[in-house]
């Protein structure tokens, strides 16, 4: 018989570093067996991505440098919900910043993006894009070149790992019955 794993009793917590709503917490706690040890976890503001899809089914992505890789990567496009906007007005508003379209917002779900991770990333799909506009990325120095893919091409680029959110494209075409 296995003995049930137990939750660990926090101690405390301490908020080390927060800059544009990212952040990191220290966080100490007591295992079950009474040791106590400290974690530093990533806090966020439960950003959102996208799955964007023109009307002729071509995904909309976002060329861009990604400071963590090190990387200019091709990447679905999302980012923070501001202080009042709901989910799916963020997600809309970074769409269309990002790459200039608009479409049907559709909720999929939230997944934990890590152990370490205080936050959950918000899954979304967005069908019929249209553009609406040029991109207009933040004013923090943010590069962007849109990208528009097939969806062939795209399955191929979520298996090769190229990108910051492969679960979250995964989530997103089984959504649509597109696996």
């Amino acid at each position: 018989m296995q003995d049930v794993i137990q939750p660990w009793e926090e101690l405390s917590r301490e908020e080390v570093f927060r800059k544009y709503g990212r952040g990191i917490e220290r966080r100490t706690y007591r295992l079950p067996h009474g040791t106590e040890t400290d974690f530093y976890l990533s806090t966020d503001n439960d950003p959102v991505c996208c799955l964007a899809l023109t009307e002729s089914k071509e995904v909309i992505l976002v060329r861009q440098f990604r400071p963590g890789p090190g990387e200019v990567l091709l990447e679905m496009p999302g980012g923070g919900v501001a202080d009042g906007e709901s989910r799916e007005e963020g997600m809309a508003r970074e769409l269309l910043e990002e790459t200039g379209y608009r479409g049907k917002i559709e909720y999929v779900t939230k997944v934990f993006p890590g152990a370490y991770m205080t936050y959950k990333k918000n899954a979304f799909v967005a069908t019929g894009c249209v553009k609406v506009a040029d991109p207009k990325p933040e004013d923090n120095g943010e590069e962007l070149e849109v990208v528009l893919m097939s969806l062939p091409e795209f399955r191929e680029h979520l298996r090769s790992g190229r990108l910051t959110d492969v679960e979250m494209g995964y989530l997103a075409l089984d959504f649509l019955g597109l696996l």
